[in-house]
Protein backbone atom coordinates (compact mmCIF):
# COMPACT_ATOMS: atom_id res chain seq x y z
CA UNK A 1 0.00 0.00 0.00
CA UNK A 2 1.50 3.66 -1.26
CA UNK A 3 1.06 6.03 1.40
CA UNK A 4 1.66 9.68 0.21
CA UNK A 5 1.98 12.77 2.29
CA UNK A 6 0.87 15.81 0.05
CA UNK A 7 2.22 19.22 1.66
CA UNK A 8 -0.86 21.97 0.75
CA UNK A 9 -4.46 21.60 0.26
CA UNK A 10 -4.52 24.30 -2.64
CA UNK A 11 -5.71 23.14 -6.02
CA UNK A 12 -2.07 22.05 -6.74
CA UNK A 13 -2.27 19.54 -3.74
CA UNK A 14 -6.10 18.65 -4.01
CA UNK A 15 -5.24 17.93 -7.77
CA UNK A 16 -2.03 15.60 -6.88
CA UNK A 17 -4.13 13.57 -4.40
CA UNK A 18 -6.72 13.24 -7.11
CA UNK A 19 -4.39 12.10 -9.52
CA UNK A 20 -2.44 9.55 -7.01
CA UNK A 21 -6.28 7.93 -6.03
CA UNK A 22 -7.23 7.47 -9.12
CA UNK A 23 -4.15 6.10 -10.59
CA UNK A 24 -3.42 4.17 -8.22
CA UNK A 25 -6.36 1.79 -6.30
CA UNK A 26 -3.97 1.34 -3.11
CA UNK A 27 -2.78 4.68 -2.75
CA UNK A 28 -3.31 6.41 0.62
CA UNK A 29 -2.59 10.28 0.60
CA UNK A 30 -2.80 12.47 3.73
CA UNK A 31 -3.18 15.92 2.44
CA UNK A 32 -0.94 18.39 5.16
CA UNK A 33 -1.75 22.16 5.54
CA UNK A 34 -0.19 24.61 7.90
CA UNK A 35 -3.48 26.15 8.49
CA UNK A 36 -6.74 24.65 9.37
CA UNK A 37 -8.36 25.26 6.72
CA UNK A 38 -8.23 23.62 3.11
CA UNK A 39 -8.29 25.38 -0.28
CA UNK A 40 -5.38 27.66 -0.38
CA UNK A 41 -5.62 30.35 -2.66
CA UNK A 42 -9.35 29.44 -3.70
CA UNK A 43 -9.97 30.46 -0.20
CA UNK A 44 -7.65 32.93 0.72
CA UNK A 45 -6.47 34.84 -2.96
CA UNK A 46 -9.56 34.83 -4.58
CA UNK A 47 -11.45 37.76 -4.26
CA UNK A 48 -14.98 37.90 -2.40
CA UNK A 49 -16.82 39.20 -5.33
CA UNK A 50 -15.98 36.13 -7.16
CA UNK A 51 -18.25 33.61 -6.67
CA UNK A 52 -17.71 31.29 -9.61
CA UNK A 53 -14.01 31.15 -8.99
CA UNK A 54 -14.61 30.23 -5.41
CA UNK A 55 -17.03 27.79 -5.69
CA UNK A 56 -14.35 25.50 -7.61
CA UNK A 57 -13.99 24.81 -3.64
CA UNK A 58 -16.77 22.07 -4.09
CA UNK A 59 -14.72 20.45 -6.62
CA UNK A 60 -11.80 20.34 -4.06
CA UNK A 61 -13.88 19.72 -1.46
CA UNK A 62 -15.04 16.45 -3.28
CA UNK A 63 -11.28 15.30 -3.29
CA UNK A 64 -10.28 15.65 0.35
CA UNK A 65 -13.74 13.67 1.22
CA UNK A 66 -12.34 10.73 -0.55
CA UNK A 67 -12.53 7.58 1.21
CA UNK A 68 -8.47 7.17 0.74
CA UNK A 69 -7.59 10.91 1.39
CA UNK A 70 -7.34 12.49 4.88
CA UNK A 71 -7.12 16.09 5.69
CA UNK A 72 -4.92 16.89 8.54
CA UNK A 73 -4.96 21.07 9.10
CA UNK A 74 -2.73 22.76 11.55
CA UNK A 75 0.47 20.96 10.68
CA UNK A 76 3.44 22.83 9.85
CA UNK A 77 6.07 21.52 7.74
CA UNK A 78 9.28 22.55 8.70
CA UNK A 79 10.91 25.47 10.93
CA UNK A 80 9.04 25.01 14.12
CA UNK A 81 6.93 21.72 13.06
CA UNK A 82 7.66 18.84 11.29
CA UNK A 83 11.00 17.91 9.71
CA UNK A 84 11.09 17.34 5.89
CA UNK A 85 12.95 14.51 6.96
CA UNK A 86 10.85 13.55 9.25
CA UNK A 87 8.29 13.17 6.63
CA UNK A 88 10.38 11.13 4.45
CA UNK A 89 10.46 8.34 7.42
CA UNK A 90 6.74 8.55 8.00
CA UNK A 91 5.60 8.24 4.64
CA UNK A 92 6.71 6.39 1.38
CA UNK A 93 6.49 9.75 -0.64
CA UNK A 94 6.08 13.54 0.06
CA UNK A 95 4.87 15.55 -2.72
CA UNK A 96 5.15 19.55 -1.51
CA UNK A 97 2.61 21.83 -3.56
CA UNK A 98 3.34 24.71 -0.85
CA UNK A 99 2.84 27.58 -3.73
CA UNK A 100 4.70 31.02 -3.94
CA UNK A 101 3.99 32.60 -0.34
CA UNK A 102 5.72 36.00 -0.87
CA UNK A 103 5.46 38.79 -2.92
CA UNK A 104 8.12 40.01 -5.42
CA UNK A 105 9.21 43.93 -4.09
CA UNK A 106 9.97 46.74 -6.46
CA UNK A 107 13.41 47.48 -5.57
CA UNK A 108 12.73 51.34 -5.01
CA UNK A 109 13.38 54.56 -2.49
CA UNK A 110 9.94 54.56 -0.43
CA UNK A 111 8.97 51.56 -0.72
CA UNK A 112 8.38 50.68 2.41
CA UNK A 113 6.66 54.04 3.93
CA UNK A 114 3.57 53.78 5.73
CA UNK A 115 0.53 53.33 3.58
CA UNK A 116 2.34 51.43 1.04
CA UNK A 117 1.48 47.67 0.94
CA UNK A 118 2.28 44.65 -1.18
CA UNK A 119 -1.19 43.11 -2.80
CA UNK A 120 -0.70 39.98 -0.84
CA UNK A 121 -0.98 41.66 2.18
CA UNK A 122 -4.16 43.52 0.60
CA UNK A 123 -6.09 40.17 -0.84
CA UNK A 124 -4.74 38.64 2.68
CA UNK A 125 -6.49 40.99 4.92
CA UNK A 126 -9.77 41.21 2.79
CA UNK A 127 -9.85 37.45 2.33
CA UNK A 128 -9.50 37.06 6.26
CA UNK A 129 -6.09 34.91 6.12
CA UNK A 130 -5.26 34.00 9.42
CA UNK A 131 -1.87 35.56 8.97
CA UNK A 132 -2.60 39.19 8.33
CA UNK A 133 -3.35 41.04 11.55
CA UNK A 134 -7.28 41.31 12.27
CA UNK A 135 -6.56 45.22 12.42
CA UNK A 136 -4.33 46.05 9.97
CA UNK A 137 -6.45 47.82 8.09
CA UNK A 138 -8.67 48.86 10.93
CA UNK A 139 -9.58 52.60 11.98
CA UNK A 140 -7.34 53.17 15.17
CA UNK A 141 -4.87 50.50 14.22
CA UNK A 142 -1.32 51.03 14.51
CA UNK A 143 -0.80 54.72 12.57
CA UNK A 144 1.16 53.42 9.81
CA UNK A 145 -1.50 51.29 8.59
CA UNK A 146 -3.93 52.17 5.49
CA UNK A 147 -7.28 51.62 7.16
CA UNK A 148 -5.63 55.06 9.12
CA UNK A 149 -5.40 56.51 5.26
CA UNK A 150 -8.41 55.41 3.94
CA UNK A 151 -10.82 56.85 7.51
CA UNK A 152 -8.25 59.79 7.90
CA UNK A 153 -8.85 61.17 4.60
CA UNK A 154 -7.17 59.34 1.92
CA UNK A 155 -8.44 60.52 -1.62
CA UNK A 156 -6.13 58.62 -3.92
CA UNK A 157 -4.56 55.45 -4.20
CA UNK A 158 -2.59 53.96 -6.78
CA UNK A 159 -2.13 50.02 -7.60
CA UNK A 160 1.39 48.93 -9.83
CA UNK A 161 0.95 46.48 -12.02
CA UNK A 162 -1.25 44.89 -14.31
CA UNK A 163 -2.07 41.69 -13.54
CA UNK A 164 -5.22 40.07 -12.53
CA UNK A 165 -4.52 40.21 -8.25
CA UNK A 166 -3.68 43.91 -9.34
CA UNK A 167 -7.14 44.35 -10.82
CA UNK A 168 -8.83 42.67 -8.02
CA UNK A 169 -7.47 44.91 -5.63
CA UNK A 170 -8.47 48.12 -7.66
CA UNK A 171 -12.09 46.50 -7.91
CA UNK A 172 -12.48 46.11 -4.01
CA UNK A 173 -11.20 49.38 -3.54
CA UNK A 174 -14.05 50.65 -5.81
CA UNK A 175 -16.55 48.31 -4.80
CA UNK A 176 -19.51 49.75 -1.89
CA UNK A 177 -20.33 48.14 1.47
CA UNK A 178 -23.98 47.17 0.09
CA UNK A 179 -21.80 45.16 -3.64
CA UNK A 180 -19.41 43.51 -0.54
CA UNK A 181 -22.08 42.81 1.37
CA UNK A 182 -23.34 39.46 0.48
CA UNK A 183 -19.75 37.41 0.15
CA UNK A 184 -17.66 35.92 3.18
CA UNK A 185 -15.68 39.16 3.23
CA UNK A 186 -14.68 39.46 7.26
CA UNK A 187 -16.42 42.16 9.03
CA UNK A 188 -13.83 44.01 9.86
CA UNK A 189 -12.84 44.69 6.66
CA UNK A 190 -16.24 45.35 5.19
CA UNK A 191 -16.85 47.83 7.74
CA UNK A 192 -13.29 49.34 6.75
CA UNK A 193 -13.98 49.67 3.12
CA UNK A 194 -17.40 51.04 3.92
CA UNK A 195 -15.98 54.00 5.37
CA UNK A 196 -13.05 54.45 2.76
CA UNK A 197 -12.92 58.01 0.99
CA UNK A 198 -11.26 56.97 -1.89
CA UNK A 199 -12.37 58.03 -4.99
CA UNK A 200 -9.57 57.96 -7.33
CA UNK A 201 -7.63 54.97 -8.52
CA UNK A 202 -4.97 54.62 -10.95
CA UNK A 203 -3.88 51.49 -12.04
CA UNK A 204 -0.41 51.59 -13.23
CA UNK A 205 2.16 49.48 -16.02
CA UNK A 206 5.46 49.99 -17.09
CA UNK A 207 4.74 48.46 -20.45
CA UNK A 208 1.80 48.99 -22.89
CA UNK A 209 -1.66 47.75 -22.90
CA UNK A 210 -0.93 44.82 -25.11
CA UNK A 211 1.32 43.73 -22.86
CA UNK A 212 -0.99 43.57 -19.66
CA UNK A 213 -1.22 40.04 -18.03
CA UNK A 214 -4.77 40.57 -16.95
CA UNK A 215 -7.48 38.47 -18.54
CA UNK A 216 -10.17 40.32 -20.27
CA UNK A 217 -12.64 38.99 -18.32
CA UNK A 218 -11.18 40.51 -15.28
CA UNK A 219 -10.88 44.02 -17.20
CA UNK A 220 -14.50 43.80 -17.91
CA UNK A 221 -15.37 43.34 -14.95
CA UNK A 222 -14.35 46.95 -14.17
CA UNK A 223 -16.23 48.63 -16.59
CA UNK A 224 -19.75 47.32 -14.58
CA UNK A 225 -18.99 48.67 -11.26
CA UNK A 226 -22.01 50.89 -10.53
CA UNK A 227 -20.79 54.36 -10.23
CA UNK A 228 -17.33 54.01 -11.56
CA UNK A 229 -15.35 55.26 -14.29
CA UNK A 230 -13.01 53.70 -15.91
CA UNK A 231 -10.44 56.15 -17.97
CA UNK A 232 -7.59 55.72 -20.39
CA UNK A 233 -5.22 57.92 -22.15
CA UNK A 234 -5.17 57.38 -25.95
CA UNK A 235 -2.02 58.66 -26.11
CA UNK A 236 -0.91 56.01 -23.84
CA UNK A 237 -2.74 53.51 -25.85
CA UNK A 238 -1.63 54.52 -29.25
CA UNK A 239 2.41 54.56 -27.90
CA UNK A 240 1.75 50.68 -28.02
CA UNK A 241 3.16 49.46 -31.52
CA UNK A 242 0.70 46.83 -31.57
CA UNK A 243 -2.37 48.95 -30.57
CA UNK A 244 -3.23 49.91 -33.87
CA UNK A 245 -3.22 47.13 -35.75
CA UNK A 246 -3.78 44.52 -32.59
CA UNK A 247 -4.87 41.43 -35.59
CA UNK A 248 -1.56 39.91 -34.78
CA UNK A 249 -1.49 39.71 -30.93
CA UNK A 250 -2.51 36.12 -29.13
CA UNK A 251 -6.45 36.55 -28.50
CA UNK A 252 -6.85 37.49 -25.16
CA UNK A 253 -4.30 40.11 -25.55
CA UNK A 254 -6.44 41.11 -28.42
CA UNK A 255 -9.28 41.50 -26.87
CA UNK A 256 -7.66 43.43 -24.13
CA UNK A 257 -6.82 45.83 -26.87
CA UNK A 258 -10.52 45.82 -28.15
CA UNK A 259 -11.93 46.47 -24.59
CA UNK A 260 -9.32 49.19 -23.75
CA UNK A 261 -10.02 51.29 -27.39
CA UNK A 262 -13.32 51.47 -26.58
CA UNK A 263 -13.10 52.83 -23.52
CA UNK A 264 -10.98 55.40 -24.93
CA UNK A 265 -13.81 56.17 -27.07
CA UNK A 266 -16.23 56.91 -24.43
CA UNK A 267 -17.10 60.82 -23.32
CA UNK A 268 -16.50 61.47 -19.70
CA UNK A 269 -19.62 60.17 -17.18
CA UNK A 270 -20.93 61.44 -14.05
CA UNK A 271 -19.46 59.35 -11.57
CA UNK A 272 -18.48 59.06 -7.52
CA UNK A 273 -15.12 57.06 -8.20
CA UNK A 274 -12.64 56.66 -11.11
CA UNK A 275 -10.33 53.94 -11.98
CA UNK A 276 -7.62 55.19 -14.24
CA UNK A 277 -5.50 52.67 -16.18
CA UNK A 278 -2.22 54.02 -17.11
CA UNK A 279 0.32 52.77 -19.35
CA UNK A 280 4.34 53.13 -19.99
CA UNK A 281 5.08 54.18 -16.59
CA UNK A 282 7.85 52.73 -14.52
CA UNK A 283 7.60 53.18 -10.46
CA UNK A 284 11.38 54.85 -9.55
CA UNK A 285 10.53 56.24 -5.57
CA UNK A 286 7.79 56.77 -3.38
CA UNK A 287 7.48 60.13 -2.49
CA UNK A 288 6.45 61.09 1.22
CA UNK A 289 4.15 63.50 2.86
CA UNK A 290 4.52 63.97 6.39
CA UNK A 291 6.16 60.79 7.05
CA UNK A 292 3.40 58.49 4.88
CA UNK A 293 2.76 57.85 1.58
CA UNK A 294 2.38 61.15 -0.64
CA UNK A 295 2.92 60.81 -4.24
CA UNK A 296 4.70 58.34 -6.74
CA UNK A 297 7.24 59.18 -8.82
CA UNK A 298 7.14 57.17 -12.19
CA UNK A 299 9.73 57.77 -15.26
CA UNK A 300 8.00 57.43 -18.86
CA UNK A 301 9.00 54.37 -20.91
CA UNK A 302 8.96 53.75 -24.51
CA UNK A 303 8.60 50.49 -26.31
CA UNK A 304 12.46 49.87 -27.25
CA UNK A 305 11.62 46.93 -30.48
CA UNK A 306 12.39 44.11 -28.43
CA UNK A 307 9.02 43.55 -26.72
CA UNK A 308 10.47 45.64 -23.53
CA UNK A 309 10.67 49.23 -22.44
CA UNK A 310 13.49 51.78 -22.03
CA UNK A 311 13.35 54.47 -19.66
CA UNK A 312 12.92 58.30 -21.34
CA UNK A 313 14.32 60.66 -18.53
CA UNK A 314 10.90 61.78 -17.95
CA UNK A 315 8.86 61.73 -15.12
CA UNK A 316 5.47 62.40 -13.12
CA UNK A 317 4.25 62.31 -10.14
CA UNK A 318 1.11 61.06 -9.56
CA UNK A 319 -0.42 61.65 -5.60
CA UNK A 320 -1.60 58.77 -4.05
CA UNK A 321 -1.83 58.16 -0.18
CA UNK A 322 -2.14 54.48 -0.43
CA UNK A 323 0.14 52.12 -2.81
CA UNK A 324 -0.49 48.91 -3.68
CA UNK A 325 2.39 46.73 -5.13
CA UNK A 326 1.04 44.11 -7.57
CA UNK A 327 4.38 42.70 -9.14
CA UNK A 328 4.34 39.26 -8.22
CA UNK A 329 4.42 36.19 -6.46
CA UNK A 330 7.65 34.37 -4.98
CA UNK A 331 8.50 30.93 -4.23
CA UNK A 332 10.27 30.65 -0.20
CA UNK A 333 12.71 28.29 0.77
CA UNK A 334 11.12 25.39 2.62
CA UNK A 335 13.59 23.60 5.54
CA UNK A 336 15.27 20.80 4.50
CA UNK A 337 14.61 21.06 0.53
CA UNK A 338 16.83 22.86 -1.92
CA UNK A 339 15.83 25.92 -3.46
CA UNK A 340 16.73 27.74 -6.37
CA UNK A 341 16.62 31.63 -5.03
CA UNK A 342 16.81 32.76 -9.18
CA UNK A 343 13.26 31.39 -9.63
CA UNK A 344 12.14 31.01 -6.07
CA UNK A 345 11.31 27.20 -6.99
CA UNK A 346 12.56 24.28 -6.03
CA UNK A 347 15.15 22.46 -8.49
CA UNK A 348 13.15 19.27 -9.89
CA UNK A 349 12.84 16.60 -12.95
CA UNK A 350 9.45 16.35 -14.13
CA UNK A 351 8.39 16.75 -10.41
CA UNK A 352 11.01 14.66 -9.02
CA UNK A 353 13.25 16.65 -6.40
CA UNK A 354 16.73 17.40 -7.45
CA UNK A 355 19.59 16.97 -4.42
CA UNK A 356 22.69 18.44 -6.28
CA UNK A 357 21.45 17.88 -9.86
CA UNK A 358 20.34 14.21 -8.03
CA UNK A 359 16.96 12.83 -8.12
CA UNK A 360 15.85 12.78 -4.44
CA UNK A 361 14.19 9.37 -4.07
CA UNK A 362 10.58 9.69 -2.91
CA UNK A 363 10.32 13.66 -2.91
CA UNK A 364 8.73 15.85 -5.12
CA UNK A 365 7.21 19.43 -5.90
CA UNK A 366 4.17 20.32 -7.99
CA UNK A 367 2.25 23.60 -8.33
CA UNK A 368 4.19 26.79 -8.06
CA UNK A 369 6.94 25.57 -6.20
CA UNK A 370 7.73 23.53 -9.27
CA UNK A 371 7.38 26.15 -11.98
CA UNK A 372 6.92 29.51 -10.42
CA UNK A 373 3.97 31.44 -9.82
CA UNK A 374 2.34 30.96 -13.54
CA UNK A 375 -0.60 30.21 -15.25
CA UNK A 376 -4.63 29.91 -14.10
CA UNK A 377 -5.88 27.31 -11.06
CA UNK A 378 -6.60 24.88 -13.76
CA UNK A 379 -2.76 24.83 -14.83
CA UNK A 380 -2.53 22.78 -11.76
CA UNK A 381 -4.20 20.09 -13.24
CA UNK A 382 -1.78 18.61 -15.98
CA UNK A 383 1.02 19.58 -13.64
CA UNK A 384 0.58 17.57 -10.92
CA UNK A 385 -0.25 15.02 -13.15
CA UNK A 386 3.19 15.16 -14.29
CA UNK A 387 4.36 15.27 -11.11
CA UNK A 388 2.18 11.61 -10.22
CA UNK A 389 3.12 10.11 -13.11
CA UNK A 390 6.71 10.29 -12.20
CA UNK A 391 5.85 9.14 -8.63
CA UNK A 392 4.14 6.47 -9.48
CA UNK A 393 6.59 5.35 -11.98
CA UNK A 394 8.77 5.16 -8.81
CA UNK A 395 6.48 3.50 -6.22
CA UNK A 396 7.57 -0.37 -6.81
CA UNK A 397 11.48 1.07 -5.57
CA UNK A 398 9.20 3.32 -2.83
CA UNK A 399 6.79 1.29 -1.37
CA UNK A 400 9.47 -1.22 -0.08
CA UNK A 401 10.57 0.54 2.98
CA UNK A 402 8.83 -0.32 6.32
CA UNK A 403 6.66 2.62 7.65
CA UNK A 404 4.97 2.85 10.45
CA UNK A 405 1.10 1.63 11.15
CA UNK A 406 -0.20 5.27 10.93
CA UNK A 407 1.33 8.43 10.61
CA UNK A 408 -1.50 10.05 12.28
CA UNK A 409 -0.85 8.11 15.49
CA UNK A 410 3.13 9.27 15.32
CA UNK A 411 2.39 12.77 14.83
CA UNK A 412 -0.35 12.75 17.84
CA UNK A 413 2.82 11.26 20.19
CA UNK A 414 4.75 13.29 19.14
CA UNK A 415 2.83 16.57 20.70
CA UNK A 416 1.10 17.61 17.14
CA UNK A 417 -2.83 18.01 16.92
CA UNK A 418 -3.91 17.89 13.41
CA UNK A 419 -7.50 19.43 12.19
CA UNK A 420 -9.08 16.78 10.91
CA UNK A 421 -11.78 16.70 8.25
CA UNK A 422 -14.64 17.18 11.34
CA UNK A 423 -13.00 20.10 12.59
CA UNK A 424 -12.95 21.85 9.03
CA UNK A 425 -16.51 21.24 9.24
CA UNK A 426 -16.67 23.29 12.62
CA UNK A 427 -15.06 26.13 11.28
CA UNK A 428 -17.76 26.05 8.17
CA UNK A 429 -20.36 26.00 10.61
CA UNK A 430 -18.96 28.59 12.58
CA UNK A 431 -18.40 30.94 9.76
CA UNK A 432 -22.48 30.63 9.05
CA UNK A 433 -23.15 31.52 12.52
CA UNK A 434 -21.37 34.37 12.63
CA UNK A 435 -22.89 35.63 8.77
CA UNK A 436 -25.79 34.96 10.22
CA UNK A 437 -25.33 37.18 13.43
CA UNK A 438 -24.34 40.03 11.03
CA UNK A 439 -27.48 39.27 9.03
CA UNK A 440 -25.10 37.60 6.57
CA UNK A 441 -24.45 34.53 4.83
CA UNK A 442 -21.11 33.10 5.30
CA UNK A 443 -18.12 35.31 7.20
CA UNK A 444 -15.12 34.04 7.56
CA UNK A 445 -13.21 33.65 10.84
CA UNK A 446 -10.39 36.22 10.47
CA UNK A 447 -7.55 35.14 12.75
CA UNK A 448 -6.04 31.86 14.39
CA UNK A 449 -7.66 32.00 17.70
CA UNK A 450 -11.32 31.79 16.69
CA UNK A 451 -10.49 29.48 13.91
CA UNK A 452 -8.63 26.67 16.19
CA UNK A 453 -11.51 27.30 18.75
CA UNK A 454 -13.91 26.87 16.14
CA UNK A 455 -12.37 23.50 15.16
CA UNK A 456 -11.40 22.13 18.58
CA UNK A 457 -14.76 22.91 20.50
CA UNK A 458 -17.09 23.31 17.16
CA UNK A 459 -18.27 26.72 18.48
CA UNK A 460 -17.46 30.31 17.03
CA UNK A 461 -16.41 33.38 19.25
CA UNK A 462 -18.43 36.99 19.32
CA UNK A 463 -16.24 38.79 16.88
CA UNK A 464 -16.70 42.42 16.72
Amino acid sequence: MLRVAVVGSGPSGCYTAQSLVQEDSGAHVDVLDRLPCPYGLVRYGVAPDHEKIKSLQNNLRTVLEHERVRFLGGVRVGVGGVAAARLRELYHAVVYCVGAATDRHLGIPGEDLPGSWSATEFVSWYSAHPDSAADTFVAGARPDSAAHAFVAGARSAVVIGMGNVAVDVARMLARGAAELSPTDMPQAALTALAASRVTDIRMVGRRGPSQARFTTKELRELGSLPDTEVTVDPAELAADPAYADPSALPAAQRRNVEVLRGWASLPPKEASRRIGLRFFLRPVEVLADGGRVGAVRFERTEPDGHGGVTGTGRYEDVEAQLVLRSVGYRGVPLEGLPFDTEHGTVPHLAGRVLRAGAVAPGEYVAGWIKRGPTGVIGTNRPCAKETVTSLLADAPALVGRDLPEDPLAVLRAEGIEPVEWAGWQAIERAEAELGASFGRGVVKLPDWESLLTAARTGVGLDLP
